[in-house]
């Protein structure tokens, strides 16, 4: 039996905020579906040469009270990244908290707008530790 990987759906609440932040992640805007009578907006995102890929946003027109305050129990979305120092410090900059610094030169944590927890992997080997990440500590969960 043949399977094959579609998407990750997740909600949100502020469409707009939810693109920019994933823009800033290096994911673009693959397709979108607006459903008048659902009352809803899905955008599908991934990152270039990727579009099989990708995260549904999916967006009620209406609001969408079933969001929880914290979604931790839909785990996480996973991304590799070429240099996970310059996409954290990329992140900082544009006002994203690093909730888990890669103080092992490998691995981070963040958070989307919609309290989605992203991890973001670097690519093959650790980088050596770095400061200011080697002392960061923890903000939050993640």
């Amino acid at each position: 039996m043949k399977v094959r990987y579609l998407h990750t759906m997740v909600r949100v609440k502020d469409l707009e905020a939810s693109i920019a932040f994933y823009n800033l992640l290096g994911l673009k805007e693959t397709r979108r579906m607006e459903n008048e009578g659902g009352r809803f907006t899905l955008i599908f995102m991934a990152p270039d040469g990727q579009e099989e890929c990708p995260v549904e946003l999916t967006y009620n027109w209406d609001g969408d009270d079933a969001l929880p305050d914290d979604s931790r129990h839909f785990g996480h979305l996973a991304y590799e990244v070429s240099n996970i120092y310059e996409m954290c410090q990329h992140l900082m900059d544009n006002g994203v908290t690093i909730n888990r610094p890669p103080r092992d030169g490998y691995m981070a944590f963040v958070r989307s707008p919609d309290n989605i927890s992203i991890e973001l992997l670097q690519e093959g080997d650790a980088l050596p530790p770095q400061e200011p990440w080697a002392s960061m500590q923890n903000t939050g969960h993640w």
